[in-house]
């Protein structure tokens, strides 16, 4: 029979839970599970379905804020370190339980929790977690590599990320884009609809620079109207934000469904994803199958686009007073054409692809 496969991270995080469910529907001869503390707390929504298999990892939802609060994600670090030892006693038990499993840690706090458990793991940080925190922080850059050298895996989607870690700790990570549900995009995307609009679909944090997007426009000789959709955001930053919305701006929230994203970024003609740090941005790739053209500022993840995709992109310089009208003006050029995804970005992103080189390089070998 072969091995279980089992997840360690926070269930409320789309991204874990889509290489979750994809790796459940890739390996469908095996077991696989999914080890969290955390399932719907903050406001977050609730994404864990009922045929999930979830083992509790001492669930923490009780212990946080209403809402997501500069002092609530202070708090929320405060009272993962507080069970911190619970948890790790928790990994040991499972590990006692299932001593042949493939375990897969996503996010620097549960690679944290694997190697002071002692468990054989594979890790998958997140991008700020290496690029940002351990230049702010000798504690945490400590404390990061301690956790990556216990790896005995390293999978990230970017090279800068790969770049970053080897130079930490010498640690070598395989590259491997985050793959995208393409099926349900491209049926969306192919429908005939006219383009309009300026979107940010980005999280409503200071790091997404969502009032450098308000900045620009208010620099802009047509001063489009704008609309915001967020999966997760900041209680403070977004009572800011909303605050200089102008009355044509639509605030939609969290959106219900990934359709309701698709259906959105299908119609729209551009979208604007300008963070400070970015590693491989799901979001962006989704809004290129989407046929939407996006502006971003300069990353490495975009050289290892092929050119179907990166000629979907307009380059941002913030230090150009008008690159919010440029960026429109970009739009309403490569819109006129729909976007076809090539042969080399379909074996690059489509999910399950991209999770059957992950299960054939990490869980079956």
């Amino acid at each position: 029979m072969a091995n279980d496969i089992i997840f360690i991270g926070n269930a409320r995080d789309y991204h874990a839970m889509d290489w979750f469910r994809a790796i459940k529907k890739v390996c469908s001869n095996r077991k696989v599970l999914f080890a969290t503390d955390l399932i719907d707390s903050e406001a977050h929504l609730k994404i864990v379905r009922e045929d999930d298999d979830i083992i509790n990892l001492y669930n923490i939802d009780w212990m946080l804020f209403k809402k997501q609060t500069t002092m609530g994600n202070v708090w929320r670090n405060s009272a993962k370190f507080l069970v911190s030892p619970v948890q790790i006693l928790k990994i040991r038990t499972i590990a006692r339980k299932h001593p042949n499993a493939v375990y897969h840690a996503h996010t620097m706090y549960y690679m944290f929790l694997c190697w002071l458990a002692g468990i054989k793991f594979i890790g998958t940080p997140q991008g700020s977690e290496v690029l940002v925190r351990p230049d702010r922080s000798s504690i945490y850059k400590h404390f990061a590599c301690k956790s990556l050298k216990a790896a005995t895996h390293i999978i990230v989607d970017s090279v800068s990320l790969q770049n970053k870690i080897r130079e930490l700790c010498g640690k070598e990570a395989v590259v491997i884009q985050n793959g995208i549900d393409v099926p349900p995009i491209l049926q969306k995307a192919n429908r005939r609809v006219g383009r309009s609009g300026v979107h940010s679909f980005r999280g409503m944090y200071p790091i997404y620079r969502i009032d450098e997007i308000l900045a620009g426009r208010a620099k802009s000789r047509t001063r489009p109207s704008l609309s915001f959709s967020y999966p997760f955001w900041e209680e403070e930053y977004k009572r800011t934000i909303m605050s200089k919305l102008d009355p044509g701006d639509l605030d939609l929230g969290r959106l219900p469904a990934k359709d309701t994203v698709y259906e959105l970024l299908s119609s729209a003609l551009l979208a604007i994803s300008i963070p400070k740090s970015d590693s491989s941005p799901r979001s962006v790739y989704e809004a290129i199958f989407c046929g939407c053209c996006v502006a971003v500022t300069f990353n490495m993840w975009i050289d290892s686009l092929p050119s179907c995709m990166r000629s979907r992109l307009f380059i941002v310089d913030l230090e150009d007073e008008e690159w919010f009208d440029k960026a429109i003006e970009f739009a309403q050029s490569i819109t006129k054409e729909p976007y076809i995804p090539s042969q080399m970005a379909l074996d690059l992103l489509d999910q399950e692809r991209t999770m059957k080189r992950v299960a054939d390089l990490f869980y079956n070998s």
